[in-house]
């Protein structure tokens, strides 16, 4: 007779102890053990609890683990969150079986042993059988649904609440959740106004809308946000920095002339575009888009270009707005010498526009569908015990059921976003589908993206310069990873589980178009590294970049209007304070839009920041020591940008690695 001594780590998460009955299988190499009852039934109040397995004899090398639980007597089922159980053999080797999940049914449940594997490294048919076995399961709880036409695909769910127990919020996140939507919510009927429909008298009383939420930069936008100074800004560091690029020639439905705009030292528009300093940001997405009807009124979503300039003090400065993409004489062009109030209109419309660009393609489409297209292949088509699973797996924490919520709450036919933005629902899925179209494997790679919009040497482009940092810290935590585990192009080619996983994101996530550059297999270890690189930047730093400054830079209302109820001018002079007024939303709408961006840009309490891995899925020694270097570079790199912060009138701190949280969470 032989004995085992099993080790059970419950986790820490609220609600992760059990009142059930614990049972556990060892399985091995020479056989396996009796089905044994973790006694007494309160094992899972205590964060560890040792306990001793008998067998006839030793079980040669344990290749996995088998869980159940039933309820004590007449109690209810108790759902139960283990992070890992540590086995110690007879023969003295330590084995451990990473969990980190609930068990919340009476199933069985199989666990692999710690050491990643991937598919030709299995030698024993029991282990290949039951990596199969999991892979057909996960498929069946992780399946795909065709969301809208021309758009990735989504997880198949009836909601939030029937997503697998192992993907969905923890109790801190859900109550942090709801208490924050409702307290803002609170503080708002309070002042009645969520019910109010009358337009803004003045933009003054605009202030009493969450004046105790406001944040440093958010007071900042509301003193400066009529200067072309932080309007320029914006483009660079605010939560839109992926649509600017240097202008070397003029679109043809862009008419600027060197006539129209003043250039300081005597010199030209022309002239200044040769020397590569004008840049362009087109909204040409959201041309011919039906804009929504709020509460029966008609709204007005424009598709405008914007030119800037980079004046010799290095200062980006706006030059020329147009509302419209097709020229005409009801379709101004409108410059910084006209009317201060004609310029401010022009700029809102602007503001307003990107307020839909952003939300659809930077936000929801480039982070959060393409997020979950990721975290869904990679569950249906990695096994835990694969080395890629167990590097991206923190980083797919919360996106599935965070995604549902946005499709019910934000997007859904009566969500904030539905109801209250210019974009509505209709607009909303033909954005979609036109953005998709154009994003690109480069673009999602922000060295090629940089490049490609020739932004390496425009000054005061933080989100540029943290963000390359990021990239080459990454790149190199994965480089690393994976080299550790592939040691040839040829072992990429055999693993079949890692082919099948880029071919599902190819399909579903980009739609099998061969234009994007996304591919459709991999072919070398190179190609492997950058594509994981991009995976774990888009479902940190870039959805940190477009979602943690939302109430910074949309708190103040009409810097960034979510929609506006009066139409562009048609031609110059016929503008005021009170057609701005008249032109901006309702109070209602107003609130609904503040209350949605503050509750996107709060901070959750159990908030995993980026290199932060509290979950051990990787056991060896050299994946855990290059997390923890990963980790060194990154406070390395905080530390360099809260030093440079200081010194900046805005600090820009979306990129500061402990404020990235480690995926799309919220």
């Amino acid at each position: 007779m032989v004995y085992y001594e099993v080790t059970v780590h419950t986790g820490r998460r609220v609600n992760a102890a059990s009142m059930d009955c614990v049972h556990v299988k060892l399985v091995g190499t020479n056989g396996e053990s009796p089905r044994t009852w973790l006694r007494p039934p309160i094992i899972c109040r205590r964060l560890v609890s040792t306990y001793t397995v008998w067998c006839p004899k030793s079980l040669g090398e344990l290749v996995l683990i088998e869980l159940d639980k039933r309820n004590f007597l007449l109690l209810p089922d108790d759902a139960w969150f283990p992070d890992k159980v540590e086995i110690k053999s007879p023969e003295r080797d330590v084995y451990t079986f990473p969990i980190y999940s609930w068990i919340s049914d009476r199933k069985v449940h199989r666990y692999r042993e710690g050491k990643a594997l991937r598919i030709f490294d299995e030698t024993n048919s029991l282990s290949q059988y039951a990596r199969e076995q999991e892979l057909c399961q996960r498929s069946k709880d992780y399946d795909w649904e065709l969301y809208h036409p021309g758009v990735p695909y989504t997880i198949k769910s009836d909601g939030p609440l029937s997503l697998p127990d192992e993907v969905q919020f923890s109790f801190t996140k859900t109550a942090d959740f709801a208490f924050t939507a409702a307290a803002g919510l609170a503080e708002l009927n309070v002042k009645g106004l969520v019910y109010n429909q009358r337009n803004w008298e003045n933009l003054d009383n605009i202030n009493y809308v969450f004046c105790n939420k406001d944040t440093r930069l958010s007071d900042y936008v509301q003193e400066h946000w009529t200067e072309d100074g932080l309007f320029a800004y914006q483009f660079l560091n605010g939560v839109n920095p992926t649509l600017i690029r240097r202008c070397k020639t003029l679109p043809k439905n862009f008419p600027v002339t060197d006539d129209m705009v003043f250039m300081p030292d005597g010199s030209s528009l022309s002239k200044e575009m040769k020397e590569g300093n004008i840049y362009l940001c087109d909204y040409k997405n959201l041309d011919g888009m039906p804009a929504n009807t709020i509460q029966g009124t008609k709204q007005y979503m424009m598709a405008p270009l914007v030119l800037l300039h980079k004046r010799p003090d290095n200062n980006l400065m706006p030059i020329a707005i147009q509302l419209k993409q097709t020229p005409a004489e009801d379709n101004p062009i409108f410059l910084p010498t006209d009317s201060p109030y004609d310029w401010l209109t022009a700029k809102i419309f602007v503001r307003s526009a990107d307020f839909a660009e952003h939300q659809i393609n930077a936000h929801l489409l480039r982070t959060h569908l393409l997020a979950e297209v990721f975290a869904v292949s990679l569950l249906r088509n990695l096994p835990m015990v694969h080395p890629l699973y167990k590097l991206l797996i923190p980083h797919t924490r919360y996106t599935l059921q965070i995604n549902e919520l946005a499709r019910t709450q934000l997007i859904g036919p009566t969500g904030v976003l539905t109801m209250f933005a210019a974009s509505g629902r209709e607009a909303l899925t033909k954005i979609l589908a036109r953005s998709l179209s154009s994003v690109t494997f480069r673009s999602l790679c922000i060295p090629d993206d940089i490049v490609d919009r020739d932004l390496q040497d425009v000054p005061n482009f933080y989100y540029r310069d943290d963000g390359l940092q990021l990239w080459n810290i990454m790149y190199k935590f994965v480089q690393g990873v994976i080299q550790y585990y592939y040691k040839s192009d040829d072992e990429i080619q055999r693993d079949s589980e890692l082919q099948t996983w880029i071919k599902d994101i190819f399909e579903y996530g980009f739609l099998s178009q061969t234009q994007t550059g996304i591919p459709q297999s991999f072919t070398t270890v190179p190609d492997l590294v950058k594509f994981v690189t991009m995976v774990m930047f888009t479902c940190s730093c870039q959805h940190a970049a477009v979602n943690n400054g939302q109430y910074d830079y949309s708190g103040w209302m009409p810097n960034t209007p979510a929609t506006l109820q009066g139409p562009p001018p048609t031609e110059k002079g016929t503008t005021s304070e009170a057609t701005v007024l008249e032109t901006l939303p309702p109070i209602n709408v107003t609130v609904q839009g503040m209350v949605t961006v503050w509750l996107l840009s709060k901070e959750s309490s159990d908030f995993v920041p980026l290199g932060h891995y509290p979950e051990a899925h990787f056991t060896e020694a050299t994946p855990r020591q290059l997390q923890r270097d990963f980790k060194a570079k990154l406070d390395m790199l905080s530390n360099a940008i809260n030093n440079r912060n200081r010194c900046l009138e805005i600090p820009y701190t979306y990129l500061d690695p402990k404020k990235v949280e480690n995926s799309v969470a919220i």
